[in-house]
């Protein structure tokens, strides 16, 4: 075996999921193990069914080890010991289990699965491109940068989406509707919607 100086192939293609600027969702209805379950790691939420969703990762006891991504992915996302269980162990895990353990984002009903996902990325892409993009930017920072640095790059960030023509009409509707009122604060998720649909 050779070891690889870059990155290439089906890592390249799960990194570029994970670094592109629109946000990756993924809606689990079934069953998902090797190289689909580390493409679903590589994305930004996963959203599985109560019921319906399996996640596992089968490599080793076919005599290999999840070799796109997985055992770097898998650690980061439920910790070493559980990835140990799934990696070593060639064990099912259910939604619900996963969802506790940080694979999924939430496990929902599957009847309510796809409106939940559909209502959601909707609603993220109603929001100013750019804070988005930026947004994901820095908390993908998280993963490589040192806390200093991080937060540094985050500062950076934030004073750059000041200067945005998105962000001046979003913050001014923001105050209009009652942002900063204590009314407001009880129901910022509602506030949200209206900023953007306006």
């Amino acid at each position: 075996a050779i070891r690889p100086a870059e990155i290439a192939g089906f890592h390249a293609m799960c990194e570029t999921y994970r670094l592109m600027p629109k946000p990756t969702i993924v809606e689990l209805a079934g069953r998902v193990g090797g190289g689909g379950s580390e493409l679903a790691m590589s994305c930004d939420m996963r959203f599985g069914a109560i019921g319906k969703t399996t996640i596992n990762q089968m490599e080793v006891p076919l005599g290999i080890l999840p070799g796109g991504t997985g055992t770097q992915r898998l650690p980061r996302l439920v910790g070493r010991n559980r990835a140990m269980e799934i990696i070593l162990g060639g064990v099912d895990i259910d939604s619900q289990t996963a969802e506790s353990w940080g694979y999924l984002n939430r496990a929902i009903a599957p009847e309510d699965l796809s409106q939940f996902v559909s209502e959601l990325a909707y609603r993220i892409a109603s929001f100013p491109p750019t804070a988005v993009a930026l947004a994901k930017e820095s908390v993908n920072n998280a993963d490589t940068l040192p806390l200093r640095e991080g937060m540094l790059e985050e500062q950076y960030l934030f004073q750059q989406l000041l200067r945005t023509d998105e962000a001046k009409p979003s913050m001014e509707r923001f105050l209009e509707i009652g942002g900063q009122t204590r009314s407001g604060e009880k129901r910022m998720g509602d506030l949200a919607t209206e900023i953007s649909t306006t």
